[in-house]
């Protein structure tokens, strides 16, 4: 076989695997349109503390679960971020969590009038769920933990939603898969 055809052969597969490859990693996309990362989310970024809390609750989705925390009023800063362990606030160690990666939700809260979970270490059942694994909680003097267990170190967002009524939500969606 001369030099000529064994470069011609060798241009003709590079660009078969190229059509057949590029086609492929474009369909493929992200999944579900999800872009969100795993990096820190923070915000209103106004200095006062978040109304108290009246309830958390937890949703599933066809790409994500879904944790909302509803707050009497309007919500204030918050911050949720990968953590190696979710330390308790006014004591030391750490809250155990089922999972693979740990979210920590850290919020100053108004107590009075604060909701109280029946058990802290399991505030919502989460049990069936593809990615959320367990929610616990933890509270000392205005700040409170939300601690969540997911399978793995997954896209997450969150943000604040006004209403219903004078109230409003701090939602955590975490993507079934990257």
């Amino acid at each position: 076989m001369s030099r000529r055809t064994a470069v011609a052969i060798v241009t003709a597969v590079i660009a078969l695997v190229t059509g057949l490859v590029t086609p492929v990693a474009q369909a493929a996309g992200a999944y579900c349109g999800i872009v969100w990362g795993s990096l820190a989310k923070s915000g209103p970024g106004v200095a006062a503390p978040v109304g108290p809390i009246t309830n958390i609750r937890a949703g599933q989705h066809d790409c994500y679960d879904r944790l909302v925390i509803d707050v009497k009023g309007s919500s204030g800063p918050f911050k949720v971020e990968y953590v190696a362990a979710v330390p308790y606030q006014a004591k030391d160690g750490t809250i155990p969590l089922r999972g693979g990666a740990f979210l920590q939700v850290s919020l100053q809260t108004l107590s009075e009038g604060m909701y109280v979970p029946k058990n802290n270490a399991e505030v919502v059942n989460v049990g069936g769920y593809r990615t959320l694994r367990q929610v616990a909680w933890d509270s000392f003097e205005g700040y409170t933990t939300v601690a969540i267990g997911v399978r793995a170190r997954l896209p997450f967002r969150a943000f604040t939603l006004v209403g219903p009524g004078s109230g409003s939500r701090l939602v955590i969606d975490v993507a079934h898969l990257w």
